[in-house]
């Protein structure tokens, strides 16, 4: 997995993960990479710096540590119409769909495969579990959000 920064033509950053830099292109071609604050599907990747895990090396200044450093404030705090947006999104989800679990993986394959009958389901899924169903092109895609049962 490879994470992108990205930008659309309207000037509103983000980022998003892809299975690689081809499936970026392919899903930007076909309009399915959208901006989460304004919906333009004119997106592009932006200037980004890449990330170097710093080694235990000489020469290090002093005082350098591993700690760990503070992260950046998340997106949405920084901009109140995506997070509206991302409640609004939760709260369509939640009512429209089952939540299956731990199930997910193998309910989706099934309805893909059509042993069961198709309907709006979300859950959760090992990396692997997900990369498979991918590469078997059953339509998964990760959620921006924890589901509400994984936040208490």
């Amino acid at each position: 997995m490879i994470r992108f920064s990205l930008e659309c033509s309207h000037g509103h950053c983000f980022e998003s993960w892809f299975q690689s830099n081809a499936a970026f292109d392919r899903l930007c071609a076909a309009g399915q990479v959208t901006c989460p604050v304004c919906d333009d599907t004119r997106v592009r990747k932006a200037l980004m710096a890449p990330a170097v895990a710093k080694g235990k090396a000489a020469g290090r200044p002093a005082g350098d540590t591993d700690a760990p450093q503070p992260m950046a404030a998340p997106m949405a705090a920084a901009n109140p119409q995506l997070e509206a947006k991302l409640r609004a999104l939760r709260a369509h989800l939640e009512a429209h769909s089952s939540y299956v679990g731990k199930d997910f993986a193998r309910q989706a394959r099934q309805m893909h495969l059509g042993e069961v009958p198709e309907a709006p389901i979300h859950g959760e899924a090992r990396i692997d579990e997900a990369r498979a169903l991918i590469e078997d092109g059953v339509p998964v895609a990760p959620l921006p959000f924890l589901p509400t049962r994984k936040t208490n």
